[in-house]
């Protein structure tokens, strides 16, 4: 190929092949049908080098290009079927009147069905906590061989926005392969499943991980759409290995519904676990309800104040009970210095109620700065009846 082209080089170059600006001058019909000729000879030779031309490197590399694309799909299809026999479909039924708010229009907080994935062959089952804010009553779980079972909630983590369900008479439920967390690597492909909307046949987002630990250093950060799509499915690696539960989180608050407000915007959260992990053996075991920490008292920052002053404090709160009072001003907490809300809420990320931490106060009574040890406690529930959460703010 290379000596066919150098051959047509030497051909382009040739002058008898150019017609000249003089031909056909001065020669009639016959020297304007010479000049045409050699301009048609000219014009082919120029599309034979052009044809020739597309064999070069830079171009013969596109038919690979989309080899490779191809191949990329079918790896996101072939992902998504590993894991698609352990994907369940959660059913709630009755429970509280529905929470205020859409999502985007499409449907209300709480209502619905919703994802769920299978962690043990005997029937234990992580979903997010999404579709339990108006606690039912009754929720059944199809398992992906389109059998109906009745769950019953084990316990659920307030912070991490999961919950852990149980399903009985099953032994053989597919566990997908997971992923250990340390091998999760920023960049690398990210999909998220999910049969949130009823059809067993699964929605499926691609992304990268964008970030590790989030939110407390609890969550995987993706740009893989997180929606009530896809809400307690799994986020897998290109693989089909499970790297996380996909779940509605919000990097300012840990409130109930908080989170929602990210649908589909590119900034989507999964809580990597395992069958092995600490917390899905703690609601294993004990049942409990993990709920966020609970101070006790508003901040303000003040720009010539070391810290965060205390502008009011809870009665009976785990503040008010280590004698922290108004006017005084938190310096550190955990070890770390606090100068906004942001770093506070931050390092409070880390911890849930029932654990202690150790804040350094500078007092206004004594003009001292002190350590207290405070035991976190929990938030406190609304009086009158189910929470009513504001419609999310969707742009």
């Amino acid at each position: 190929m290379s000596e066919q082209r150098a051959i047509d080089l030497k051909a382009l170059n040739s002058s008898s092949l150019l017609p000249s600006p003089l031909e056909g001058e001065g020669l009639g019909v016959r020297g304007t049908a010479a000049a045409a000729l050699r301009s048609r000879r000219f014009g082919c030779l120029l599309a034979v080098f052009f044809v020739l031309s597309l064999n070069t490197p830079a171009i013969a590399q596109q038919p690979d290009a989309f080899q490779t694309m191809m191949l990329t799909a079918k790896a996101f299809r072939a992902a998504t079927e590993k894991v698609q026999p352990s994907l369940v479909t959660i059913e709630s039924y009755g429970g509280v009147a529905a929470v205020q708010g859409r999502i985007g229009g499409i449907r209300k907080q709480g209502e619905g069905n919703t994802t769920g994935i299978v962690i043990s062959s005997d029937g234990y089952i992580v979903t997010s906590t999404f579709n339990f804010i108006q606690k039912p009553p009754v929720i059944t779980v199809v398992t992906s061989d389109g059998k109906r079972h009745t769950a019953q909630i084990m316990g659920q983590d307030n912070i991490r926005k999961i919950c852990l369900l149980k399903i009985e008479g099953v032994s053989d439920l597919k566990v997908p392969e997971m992923v250990a967390e340390k091998e999760v690597t920023v960049g690398q492909w990210a999909v998220s499943i999910g049969v949130g909307y009823g059809d067993m046949s699964p929605a499926v987002s691609m992304g990268i991980v964008s970030a590790k630990n989030r939110i407390g250093g609890k969550a995987v950060q993706t740009d893989a759409n997180i929606s009530p799509a896809n809400y307690g499915g799994p986020l897998v690696d290109i693989k089909g290995r499970m790297i996380g539960i996909c779940v509605p989180m919000d990097p300012q608050s840990q409130s109930t519904g908080a989170g929602v407000q990210w649908y589909d915007s590119g900034i989507g959260f999964a809580i990597p676990i395992d069958a092995d992990s600490p917390v899905i053996k703690r609601l294993k075991e004990e049942g409990v309800e993990v709920t966020p920490p609970f101070l006790g008292i508003k901040l303000m920052a003040v720009p010539e104040l070391e810290g965060l002053w205390i502008e009011e404090v809870v009665r009976d709160s785990p503040a008010d009970k280590a004698g922290i009072r108004r006017e005084d001003c938190i310096r550190e907490i955990d070890g770390e210095k606090v100068s906004d809300m942001l770093k506070l809420r931050q390092i409070l990320n880390r911890f849930e109620s029932g654990q202690e931490v150790e804040l350094k106060i500078w007092f206004e009574e004594t003009k001292e700065v002190e350590k207290r040890t405070l035991l976190l406690g929990k938030p406190p529930k609304p009086k009158d009846g189910p929470p009513t959460l504001e419609p999310p703010k969707i742009k």
